[in-house]
């Protein structure tokens, strides 16, 4: 077998236009006011890996580049000092892994946050209450605006990969698209990063798109459920 890919990665940026909101609608409404806003807010999203919270603190970030400073941090990058100028957006991603110096920046963070008028947007895998931070700090990010993220339908995700296939000019059978949901990953973007590799492979061996080759492809990603019974 040629091996067809040998990495397994999304290939458009994070936007608020391109994340598919399901049940999360009220969210990224609230999301889209703050890329512009320059008062002082707090959300706190939270919800499993592959729910889509680092995707919406990435392009909210991204949205509010021209309007205001903004930031974005992966919780374990975070040091003793966080640089946030007043009217800063600042997103910080797993919030559940920063370490001991990395809480206490926050915390101050917070404290300074109103008067400077900073957007808060965080992120964990957990409600405030369970996470494995520092009593005030927990208390803190619980007094934010708190949204659990809802994980999309089987139907939701279904008709997302056929507009996703759509977009790309890609003739994809619903056949394909029901044995992708039930043996790929169980998150849109890495489901919708397969269908992309499904389509590099179509081009460049000048097959079609069949279920033995998206099989190929989803022998090659990383944790795949291809070995689950059929």
């Amino acid at each position: 077998m040629t091996q067809l890919l040998l990495d397994i990665k999304p290939e458009q940026p994070p936007t608020l236009d391109n994340f598919v909101a399901g049940t999360n609608t009220e969210l990224l409404s609230r999301l889209r006011s703050l890329a512009g806003s320059r008062s002082y807010e707090a959300v706190y999203l939270w919800g499993p890996e592959g729910c889509g919270k680092s995707h919406l603190l990435a392009a909210t970030v991204a949205a509010a580049t021209g309007h205001r400073p903004a930031a974005f941090f992966a919780g374990a990058d975070v040091g003793a000092d966080i640089a946030a100028p007043t009217r800063t957006l600042l997103a910080i991603d797993d919030v559940q892994h920063l370490g001991d110096a990395a809480q206490v920046a926050l915390f101050r963070i917070f404290n300074a946050a109103r008067l400077a008028g900073l957007t808060l947007i965080l992120a964990g895998d957990e409600p405030p209450a369970r996470l494995a931070l520092r009593e005030d700090l927990r208390t803190r990010i619980g007094q934010a605006m708190i949204y659990e993220m809802k994980p999309l339908s089987d139907e939701e995700k279904s008709a997302a990969l056929a507009r996703h296939a759509l977009m790309r000019g890609m003739k994809v059978d619903a056949s394909l698209v029901r044995y992708l949901l039930s043996h790929g990953r169980r998150d849109l973007p890495s489901l919708m990063a397969v269908l992309d590799s499904l389509d590099q492979a179509t081009l460049e061996h000048q097959r079609p798109a069949t279920l033995p080759l998206l099989k190929e492809i989803l022998q090659l990603q990383p944790e795949s459920d291809e070995s689950r019974p059929v």
